[in-house]
Order: structure tokens, then C-alpha cells, then sequence
């Protein structure tokens, strides 16, 4: 059986004003399109081109599902899930290969939602 790759990601604009929530199953050329404009739509007219967040997932089911709860999410609680692994808000897409990553620890559904200080209201 064939291993599958997806990711679920978020981007931002320089400022942090706006989140955009993507589902890939190519992740770098996505950044690509993002980065060079090559993408019409919502990420373009806002100037999403950092990289801020993202998981890696082996089943298309489980990446649909993550995407479609994350944008159920509060902003704050969008916020504290990017700042839980990547707490300086690096653009994770810059110079790609020599990056520093932050330890990114799969996502568990579960922990988050009994965390109740990230409970949407």
C-alpha cells in the first residue's frame, strides 16, 4: 500500500492580522504558489505568505477533519495552537532547508479539547 502525504496548514500575513487554514498534499509547492503569487483568492488578496503552522497526516479523512475543526476555532484558540509550537511565529516556509523547526509534536484532537483554556465559546 502506497504511503499518502498531507498536511493541514496556517498562514499569516507580516502582521498577524489574518489566518488562512490549507489543506495540501504538496506542501512545498503550495508555499511556492502562496510565496510567488501563483494563487488567486482569499491568501493572495491578504498577503498570506508565512508559514506559521502545519501537521502531516497519512489519511486524506484525517487532514479534512483537522482543517474543518481548526476553522471552527475562536482566533485566540488558532493562536495558542500556533503558539504552542512555534511561539515566535517564525515564517516556517523561509529558507526552507536551513529553517530551525520547532519540535512539532503530532496533534492531539483529544488534548485540545478538554484544554479548556482553548475552548471556543
Amino acid at each position: 500500500m502506497r504511503d499518502h502525504d498531507y498536511w493541514v496548514y496556517i498562514r499569516t500575513n507580516k502582521h498577524r492580522t489574518t489566518l488562512y487554514i490549507g489543506v495540501t498534499s504538496d506542501l512545498e509547492g503550495r508555499l511556492w504558489e502562496h510565496r510567488w503569487g501563483e494563487m488567486s483568492g482569499f491568501a493572495k488578496r491578504y498577503h498570506l505568505n508565512r508559514l506559521v503552522w502545519f501537521e502531516h497526516f497519512r489519511e486524506i479523512s484525517d487532514t479534512i477533519a483537522c482543517e474543518k475543526q481548526l476553522k471552527g476555532w475562536l482566533r485566540r484558540r488558532k493562536n495558542a495552537l500556533i503558539e504552542k509550537t512555534n511561539p515566535p511565529w517564525l515564517d516556517l516556509s523561509a529558507n526552507w532547508d536551513e529553517q530551525p523547526r520547532p519540535d512539532f509534536v503530532r496533534w492531539d484532537t483529544e488534548e485540545m479539547i478538554r484544554d479548556s483554556s482553548l475552548r471556543s465559546e
